[in-house]
């Protein structure tokens, strides 16, 4: 479980992002604004929002323009099946975890479920998480 936040949302943010995923082989990077957790820069949404549009310009793009805005999240003390459940239902692969003082903690990763979980759930896991949209 990772729990790097980034704050920066100044243009260029996006190209910067990148680079951070690719340095340390992370495919999502949660963004932050005044200390709390307002959306997360996945891989998959440089590519979608940002790359795949004929507009897109990485050297000027800020977080926000790219990010998945809103946040979905598990508690650092629910249920690896009940987050896992979590994860299928929004067909994430990555899903923020907070404390009872709402601050992020960590990120539950796909890898991390295959250390832990029994072969069923992440079974169900890797089926739902990667359906086509």
């Amino acid at each position: 479980m990772d729990n790097q936040v980034a704050e920066d949302d100044h243009a260029g943010c996006g190209a910067k992002l990148a680079k951070l995923m690719c340095q340390h082989d992370i495919g999502a990077i949660p963004i932050g604004e005044n200390d709390r957790l307002i959306g997360m820069v996945t891989d998959r949404d440089i590519v979608c929002k940002g790359l795949a549009q004929d507009s897109f310009d990485a050297r000027g793009a800020t977080a926000r323009e790219v990010m998945t805005p809103g946040i979905h999240c598990c508690r650092e003390d629910d249920d690896l099946a009940k987050a896992v459940r979590h994860m299928e239902g929004l067909r994430v692969r990555r899903l923020p975890v907070i404390n009872k003082s709402k601050r992020m903690v960590g990120i539950l990763s796909l890898g991390d479920v295959s250390q832990s979980a029994s072969g069923d759930l992440l079974s169900e896991c890797v089926k739902s998480v990667s359906a086509h949209h």
